[in-house]
């Protein structure tokens, strides 16, 4: 009897103390959090929402449709995983946007340009990227967020104009579909005594 309290109140014990996380534990937390968070994020968006993977200098906004959340992850891994994401749901796509100002970043000017515009390529790799003027895309973004959500992921990377900008579409619907209902409808409407 002696025996079992006794082991009864070591369990009791061990449970009650406190367990000291590692850092390395608290750092896969915090990965899973941001990814839980942006794949949680993109069930709810849909056409026409915004995800930005942006670089240290990308301000907050103060348009209450934009949502930003910093993580310690690297800028082209935050990249990679958005792309996978976006890739293996059914109901988006995306347009992908750069910086037209991002070719004409000179490594003298922007140590790390030129490694990171070959690793970002290889990231996107077999997806269409458009680019555009930096402030023609913030001006697209602001016009959307009037009416969509949008969210930034912030990043530490500390070079120029190396933000990712996905504009998400529906991805069971395209363009030309929409193109050749319209001209049904048109069609029929027209067609209708």
């Amino acid at each position: 009897m002696k025996k079992l309290l006794f082991s009864s109140l070591i369990t009791v014990l061990m449970s009650c103390s406190p367990t000291v996380p590692n850092q390395q534990n608290e750092k896969q937390i915090a990965q899973q959090d941001w990814r839980i968070d942006v794949e949680q994020t993109l069930k709810l968006f849909g056409h026409r929402n915004w995800i930005v993977i942006a670089d240290a200098a990308y301000p907050e906004q103060s348009n209450p449709a934009i949502k930003t959340i910093t993580i310690d992850d690297s800028q082209l891994e935050a990249t990679a995983y958005v792309r996978q994401l976006i890739e293996k749901t059914k109901h988006v796509d995306a347009n992908i946007f750069i910086d037209k100002e991002m070719n004409f970043v000179s490594e003298k000017d922007a140590k790390g340009i030129e490694s990171y515009r070959a690793d970002l390529d290889k990231v996107l790799e077999g997806k269409p990227v458009k680019t555009m003027l930096h402030e023609d895309i913030i001006r697209e973004l602001d016009a959307s967020a009037k009416l969509f959500n949008v969210l930034i992921i912030k990043t530490d990377l500390a070079i120029p104009y190396t933000s990712v900008f996905f504009q998400l579409e529906c991805g069971y619907w395209n363009g030309e579909a929409e193109k050749n209902m319209r001209q049904q409808l048109k069609n029929a409407s027209t067609n209708t005594p």
